[in-house]
């Protein structure tokens, strides 16, 4: 399969936006839009997004991007229905998108928002994302069911005060209902924004430690290099210090007594500065 790069670049906005327009024309046609193939459905849709945009995309790339948007607005669906069925007649449509989002999030599964918002709003009247409305819960109203005696008869007192059954649960009203569903939703909005600020402290905590585990082991790395260096200097001094030159001939004589006069400065007067024979090392070169 030809890359992204290959087959047209990274896709922008607008294409998305004309590929699912392209897409509600020709699939939800009423006409022949449920008689088609598949194969002359995206015949169809591929010439029709051509057409709008003078893409050079080809049709298979076409269909690959629709089963990345098809997924991602599937998704969005069923978290924007269970934000409808949750949330409060007074809260408005930013708050249902917010928890709408919290619930993508909460699911675990691919990218934790949804951006493809102009997209939604091409494809969200057809069959296949349309979220059809869930009505109120069905309670019953709050008048009791059974009406208590409004005798004072001093008979129907005492049998009504010693009676070894339970009274009858009075059902909860329409108010109250309401009121206990806005409640749990409410919770579970303050349970998933708990939730969503520990992970991100946990993340925090562990990013600070690995970086802190990496600038430990290049100041441990930069010591041990630094030991390794000084202990070659070390070594290389104590064999011009102990060199015999008794047997050379005088200038070679020379340039070792320079050599260590060289090592002599720098342990007298921890002097790091060039070395008197550098000037023999550039003839070499």
């Amino acid at each position: 399969m030809a890359s992204s790069v290959e087959a047209g670049g990274a896709w922008t906005i607008q294409e998305d936006i004309a590929l699912c327009q392209s897409w509600v024309n020709v699939s939800h046609c009423p006409v022949t839009g449920n008689e088609m193939k598949f194969s002359h459905m995206w015949s169809k849709i591929h010439g029709e997004f051509c057409q709008r945009l003078g893409s050079i995309r080809i049709e298979m790339v076409l269909s690959s991007r629709w089963r990345i948007l098809n997924k991602e607005l599937r998704k969005w669906k069923n978290a924007l229905t269970k934000a409808r069925e949750n949330i409060r007649s007074s809260q408005n449509i930013s708050d249902e998108i917010i928890q709408a989002q919290m619930w993508l999030g909460a699911m675990g599964q691919g990218k934790k928002s949804f951006l493809h918002f102009q997209c939604w709003e091409v494809v969200n009247d057809c069959s296949r994302f349309k979220i059809i409305p869930i009505g109120p819960a069905v309670v019953l109203n709050e008048t009791p069911l059974f009406d208590s005696p409004s005798t004072d008869s001093p008979l129907d007192s005492p049998m009504e005060t010693e009676s070894p059954f339970p009274r009858p649960l009075i059902p909860i009203g329409r108010k109250a209902a309401k009121a206990k569903r806005g409640s749990n939703s409410n919770n579970e909005c303050v349970q998933f924004m708990e939730q969503i600020a520990k992970n991100t402290a946990l993340r925090i905590e562990r990013d600070l430690k690995i970086e802190e585990a990496d600038i430990a082991r290049q100041k441990a790395f930069a010591i041990q290099q630094q030991q390794a260096q000084e202990k070659d200097m070390e070594d290389r001094e104590m064999k011009i210090m102990a060199m015999d030159t008794s047997h050379m001939s005088p200038e070679t004589k020379a340039y070792w007594k320079l050599r260590r006069m060289d090592v002599m400065r720098r342990k007298l007067f921890h002097d790091d500065g060039p070395s008197n024979t550098d000037w023999l090392n550039d003839q070499n070169h």
